[in-house]
């Protein structure tokens, strides 16, 4: 908020100075000629050529920078996911070399378990049905 306030002030003192310098001016008795410029516009269809060809240079260019921003960044983010993800495998080789084991949950246990016996089951009738 101070910023803009500031800015603001300092805009207002110059332009005070400014005209301040003029007004001085007025009173020593010097007087300014105003001086007519010619402002010439070209034909409409050189505008439009040189809008059209100066568009089409800043669009190439561009395209261009956005594509190497997007293949720089790309490359980056790839190579930053390896090296993450071979972070992350050598703490897990590490941890199996320790000779630390993830304890299983006793929920996959069970089912663990009744998988072999429904294996064996299914075996048996299989066994039976063929005799």
């Amino acid at each position: 908020m101070s910023i803009p306030l500031i800015l603001f002030f300092s805009s207002l003192c110059s332009i005070i100075v400014m005209i301040g310098r003029k007004l001085l001016a007025l009173d020593k008795g010097q007087v300014f000629e105003e001086v007519n410029t010619s402002f010439e516009v070209p034909f409409i269809k050189e505008v439009k050529d040189v809008t059209i060809h100066s568009i089409k240079k800043h669009g190439y260019a561009g395209l261009v920078t956005t594509l190497r921003w997007y293949f720089r960044g790309t490359n980056f983010v790839n190579n930053k996911y390896d090296n993450i993800k071979t972070k992350i495998e050598n703490r897990k080789r590490a941890r199996n070399e320790n000779g630390e084991k993830k304890e299983i949950s006793k929920f996959l246990k069970v089912i663990i378990e009744y998988k072999h016996k429904i294996r064996k089951i299914k075996h048996r009738i299989r066994n039976e049905e063929s005799l």
